[in-house]
């Protein structure tokens, strides 16, 4: 009777025993030929349920020091969006955030601790996942930054641009599946990102 308890404990521990996957990438930002800053991209798959993590630190000098961090959490489920947390802070003082959450097929977002809308539209593509992987057959994605969505267009050979709400252009390189370097508008100066090995 004890045996048979154990072997059927033992039998449910092995099947309830879910697997992850983790995939970190890395990139330097480059401005002007040289390198301002680092951005590190994580990817956590367990069961149904993927989370991403970004952050990037920029280092330059406009008219003074400035340092920039970005730190974005972001979950998906069942290859829907379920919750982004996005802080951006300059000179370690808060700049933005903006976070959203799915509330049964709407999505409520967040910025700057005030509500500003409830979106209606499924999310099933969001930016940070443009690290990851190839947009192929993507049209738009969210901006967890803004709380908006901004439209892709491919341009051949691999390559895309994303446009956002205010009219700036990325674009974004791939090779083999993978992201190898984007040229991002930032609005005060445009860099690249390029990966690279840690």
């Amino acid at each position: 009777m004890i045996k048979n308890l154990v072997i059927i404990l033992f039998l449910v521990s092995l099947g309830g025993d879910s697997k992850t996957s983790v995939e970190t990438l890395y990139f330097d930002i480059i401005h002007k030929d040289k390198v301002i800053g680092s951005l590190k991209a994580t990817k956590t798959i367990k069961d149904s349920t993927t989370f991403y993590k970004s952050s990037t630190t920029i280092e330059t000098r406009i008219i003074k020091e400035i340092r920039v961090n970005y730190k974005y959490d972001v979950t998906f489920k069942n290859n829907l969006l379920e919750t982004s947390n996005v802080d951006i802070t300059v000179n370690e003082k808060p700049h933005a955030k903006t976070d959203t959450k799915k509330k049964g097929t709407d999505y409520k977002i967040v910025k700057n601790e005030n509500e500003v809308e409830i979106v209606k539209d499924a999310i099933s593509f969001a930016t940070v996942q443009l690290y990851f992987k190839e947009p192929k057959n993507v049209d738009s994605c969210y901006s967890e930054q803004d709380g908006s969505f901004n439209t892709i267009k491919a341009l051949g050979n691999h390559s895309y641009k994303k446009t956002n709400s205010k009219g700036r252009e990325n674009i974004y390189y791939y090779k083999k599946g993978a992201l190898k370097n984007a040229t991002i508008d930032g609005g005060l100066i445009t860099f690249e990102i390029v990966t690279r090995k840690p």
